[in-house]
């Protein structure tokens, strides 16, 4: 048996990613297509709100390709990066199952539905659509969640952007090159009818040869302004606390959110995520390449980090229930329900694509989770670097082995130790998170030739570019939620999308600007142990307003009560344990955000458990009369109510 499983060792990591892709194949053509024909009972010949709104501005019916690009990139961002890249610590097993299990029949069927009932409901968002399944209550309970979330997306998103910008300098060119290029193709398509697909590739090798130039020539590095990196840098330095790295990138970002959120989503929005989903199929296929023939070579790649750690550090958290909160976007996350309701389902064309958007990219995102998982538990064993300044007249650094005792390179158990062995939980900095899997990405991008300091910037453009697709598309989101709050309480003014935006924006980048461990820019350091738990609260609530959706209309839903009951109870569970924490650690913000959410929770829930009995059959009240006549929709076409 030992020799068996030696010699199955070093292609263990290619035996799971084809056994995984393979499974995700296989689940969209089963699972998801009994749930698109028979529970949701989707129909080509429903009018989209895409159709019926069609305001030119935020509903735009678009085609599935590209709506699909949209929708992927915005619920990726760094989610499925750095909650898998964490969990790891606990062992690569454990993360492994819940991904697979959890992204088809938790994480695809969360996003599917909110998706479909949206669609239902004139592109409404989850709140709104919960005025309506639930009780107008339950809008405001839920708004104000949705509120509270998105405030944290923001504040963390922008941090964790500005940390790879201001450690990994080589990806600032390629990341903001995108976005002139991104308008110049939504004007091309939108305003002069070009096409899409070859403008986007081209816009990709261009992407790509910035990734080379900031790699080789010219890295933008703020610190070479005479910034400090941080604001403890920067006190250490006798500089202003303000004068950082990560405050200036942060303030950088906000800027830019507020202008990408009130541009028509066809003139930024759109492009970009289109461009950044074959960034991220490309990088996924050089990935898999890597996979494929890193086993080969040398030692072959075999797992390097323990299949399950038996003894964790004593301050780290209990994999029950924290592994399910950590790894959030992997296998299920309560933010895509906002995307898919609040974005998605605004330029979806037609119903019947709702599979291949909803369901699709949810699996497509557990595979990243997956090479992930391989490239932190694996593909870091192939060695770890350091970053190197300009040597000898250079103008730009590179990437170094990092060196042991002995003087020879760091790999395999010891390599991944480097970044996994700090002895203690709170030794995992995020920047060493994000770095776990940069790192151990370009390990496996050497396999198939791209030099190390190439493919480490291949890997931070990849992640600086997803985060900023979430934090744009947050920041949207943020402006429909504070809408329809403004609504829910009576404030006419908020429906004005500049005043809405300016709220998103303040909000967020005051949590991101409050001064943290790491001093002023480093807010959402403190607020990162929450957003996990928030997360996936959120993703329990939305269950239940589908559930609702699925009751009034008697569809099956049998299916939906064991992942809400996992979601609710582990959420709950989780958070009533940060809270002890938090509150014996005198952290009154994380005390105060956290039991106000819990108690919305809760109180979102006795609702829902005191009108379930009484709602099955009842249809939901029907929608408002559009406040301008619909258009043209052409025979065939039924509207939705």
């Amino acid at each position: 048996m030992n020799a068996l499983v030696d010699a199955i060792s070093p292609y263990a990591t290619l035996l799971v990613a084809v056994g995984a892709f393979v499974g995700y194949f296989v689940a969209y053509h089963t699972y998801g297509r009994w749930l698109a024909r028979r529970v949701f009972q989707l129909d080509k010949n429903h009018v989209c709100p895409s159709v019926e709104v069609n305001d030119g501005h935020d509903y735009v019916p678009s085609n599935r390709e590209v709506v699909f690009g949209h929708h992927f990139t915005s619920i990726a961002g760094t989610g499925p990066i750095v909650g898998p890249a964490v969990a790891v610590f606990w062992g690569w097993a454990p993360a492994l199952i819940w991904v697979l299990l959890g992204s088809v029949f938790i994480g695809a069927v969360h996003d599917f539905g909110a998706l479909v009932v949206s669609l239902r409901s004139r592109g409404q968002t989850i709140g709104d659509i919960a005025a309506r399944m639930i009780n107008p209550r339950a809008r405001v309970l839920f708004l104000s969640i949705l509120f509270l979330s998105l405030a944290v997306v923001i504040g963390i998103f922008g941090l964790v952007i500005a940390i790879i910008f201001a450690n990994y300098p080589s990806a600032v060119l390629s990341v903001w090159v995108e976005v002139p290029i991104a308008v110049a193709i939504g004007w091309w398509v939108y305003r002069r009818g070009g096409g899409l697909l070859i403008p986007s590739l081209i816009a990709l090798v261009i992407m790509y040869g910035a990734v080379a130039v900031g790699a080789y020539l010219l890295p933008i590095d703020l610190t070479r302004l005479g910034l400090a990196a941080d604001g403890v840098a920067a006190a250490e330095a006798g500089q202003s606390v303000y004068a950082n790295a990560v405050v200036i990138w942060t303030m950088i970002l906000l800027v830019y959110c507020f202008f990408a959120s009130t541009l028509p989503v066809w003139a930024l929005l759109q492009p970009r995520d289109y461009i950044n989903s074959h960034q991220l199929l490309l990088a996924l296929g050089l990935l898999f390449a890597g996979l494929l023939v890193a086993p080969f070579t040398g030692a072959g790649l075999p797992f390097v980090a323990p299949a399950i750690n038996a003894t964790p550090p004593a301050d780290a958290p209990p994999i029950w229930p924290f592994l399910f909160i950590t790894i959030a976007c992997g296998a299920v996350s309560g933010f895509h329900c906002l995307v898919s309701s609040g974005a998605t389902s605004k330029q979806l064309r037609c119903e019947s694509h709702a599979q291949f958007v909803g369901f699709g990219a949810m699996l497509l995102e557990g595979g990243l989770a997956v090479i992930v998982i391989l490239a932190c538990a694996a593909g870091l064993g192939l060695g770890a670097y350091a970053y190197q300044g300009p040597q000898a007249g250079a103008l730009v650094g590179q990437y170094v082995p990092i060196l042991d005792s002995a003087g020879a390179p760091l790999l395999g158990r010891a390599a991944w130790a480097e970044y996994y062995g700090a002895g203690s939980w709170a030794g995992m900095r995020l920047p060493q998170q994000i770095g776990a899997f940069i790192e151990g990405g370009a390990n496996l991008l050497r396999a198939v030739g791209l030099p190390i300091t190439l493919g480490i910037g291949v890997m931070a453009v990849l992640v600086a570019s997803f985060a900023a697709t979430t934090l744009d598309t947050a920041t949207r989101l943020q402006r429909y939620v504070v809408s329809e709050l403004g609504a829910a309480v009576g404030i006419g003014a908020l429906r004005n999308r500049y005043l809405a935006t300016s709220v998103a924006v303040i909000t967020g980048g005051g949590l991101a600007m409050i001064a943290g461990p790491r001093g002023p820019g480093s807010g959402g350091l403190i607020l990162w142990p929450i957003f996990g738990v928030m997360n996936q609260m959120l993703a329990g609530l939305s269950f239940l307003v589908v559930a609702f959706y699925l009751l009034r209309h008697n569809r099956p839903m049998w299916f939906l009560i064991a992942p809400a009951a996992l979601m609710m109870g582990l959420t709950n569970w989780a958070m009533w344990l940060q809270l002890q924490s938090w509150f014996a650690d005198s952290k009154t913000l994380l005390v105060a955000m956290g039991g106000l959410v819990m108690a919305l929770q809760i109180w979102i829930i006795i609702e829902g458990l005191l009108l379930w009995p009484k709602v099955r059959g009842v249809l939901p009240t029907p929608l408002p009369p559009l406040d301008r006549p619909r258009p043209e929709v052409g025979p065939g076409f039924t509207q939705i109510v």
